[in-house]
């Protein structure tokens, strides 16, 4: 799904702040080097004291904070373009009664895109069980310099799909890569759910 353009919400703009945001970005980037790109959060103590320190509120602070760990949803995207063909992958692996398949790549001129399917025997789940397994997302982890990004999916009772963007494209002879499925409940990827999927090509 495509991101709309950013629209400045304003044309005012006191010139006596300019200092002082860019002091906010040289702050926000050394901030980044220090925390190794994970920023966290704040305990809620700090978060109230520093309330208190500077005359801000608390859920305005939580909110700087929290959007912060945004960054990568601002990343510039790579939109695949130019298909060229399909690489057959014929992958599967079951753990937990759940069968886990990657079937084919797509080869953008681009990029490459890769589908993780789900596949189980829900005719006796309840509508919670199935909102519970389609909160879950994945990630995918491929060896070298990959860009992987999750691009949706969808699902219903009994099957699961997990769609991924590889950037820069995977090379056509995909012998020997190993792709790395890990599963997390929630959207910030903090808290894994200790399963992962390896599939090794040949």
């Amino acid at each position: 799904m495509k991101r709309l353009p950013f629209e400045r919400p304003t044309d005012k703009y006191d010139e006596r702040l300019f200092s002082i945001d860019e002091q906010l970005c040289a702050l926000l980037k050394e901030r980044k080097d220090i925390s190794s790109n994970n920023p966290g959060f704040p305990p809620e103590e700090a978060i109230t004291n520093w309330s208190i320190k500077y005359d801000l509120y608390e859920d305005y602070l939580s909110s700087l904070f929290g959007s912060m760990r945004l960054e990568d949803f601002f990343k510039p995207r790579v939109e695949p373009t130019g298909f060229r063909k399909h690489l057959p992958v014929l992958k599967s692996v079951e753990i937990n009664e759940r069968f886990y398949s990657v079937t084919l790549i797509r080869q953008y001129e681009n990029a490459s895109v890769i589908r993780l399917n789900v596949d189980w025997d829900g005719k006796d789940e309840s509508p919670i069980d199935i909102h519970h397994l389609h909160r879950n997302s994945f990630e995918l982890f491929l060896l070298g310099e990959y860009d992987c990004r999750a691009d949706g999916g969808r699902g219903s009772t009994g099957t699961n799909t997990h769609n991924f963007i590889v950037s820069p494209p995977l090379p056509d002879d995909i012998s020997g890569l190993e792709l790395v499925f890990r599963e997390y409940s929630d959207t910030f990827r903090d808290k894994s759910t200790g399963l992962e999927i390896v599939m090794h090509l040949e």
